[in-house]
């Protein structure tokens, strides 16, 4: 089991081993490494208000020990339209314990019933079938493809949509 947190000063040399893993940037558009004073300036301003700032990242924690391993963020947060993106990141040696489902199970509700989101989504590189396999298996569905997307080192890649409406209620 995990759980959802803030962000806090002591996560700097997580947030430095997570943020600098050169097999993520693809994923995350990062071009270069991250210095760990760029990461304590951003942890200065980590909690300011989604309503300001259009994001929140929170870390994902195990339930027994407390240990960080990942991170899940919203992004492109519209206040307008209740929705936000999705973004999730797990360290390589936390992967396949099921963390990254139960994290975005928890940020579904606080989505809904904290932040009260309409809808969340997210773009996933085709070639990602993990990623793939973690939003379908959370209920997400897939509604479209963008052809030729994502720059990737072997060229351009395509990148689906995933889409997860938090109410069903829709106008007519």
């Amino acid at each position: 089991m995990v759980h959802l947190r803030a962000l806090e000063p002591d996560d700097l040399d997580f947030l430095y081993t997570l943020e600098n893993d050169r097999d993520i940037w693809g994923v995350s558009d990062t071009l270069a490494p991250l210095s760990r004073q760029a990461l304590r300036e951003y942890l200065t301003h980590a909690t300011t208000d989604i309503y300001v700032v259009r994001q929140l990242r929170q870390v994902v924690t195990t339930e027994i020990s407390g240990v960080a391993v990942g991170v899940v963020d919203l992004f492109e947060y519209d206040a307008l339209h209740q929705r936000a993106g999705v973004g999730i990141t797990i360290l390589a040696s936390e992967r396949r314990h099921g963390y990254a489902r139960q994290a975005l199970e928890l940020l579904k509700e606080y989505a809904r019933d904290v932040l009260r989101l309409h809808q969340i989504y997210a773009t996933v590189g085709a070639t990602n079938l993990a990623s793939m396999r973690l939003f379908r298996a959370a209920g997400f569905r897939r509604v479209g493809t963008r052809r030729a997307w994502l720059r990737t080192a072997s060229g351009w890649q395509d990148a689906v949509e995933w889409q997860y409406l938090l109410s069903h209620q829709t106008s007519a």
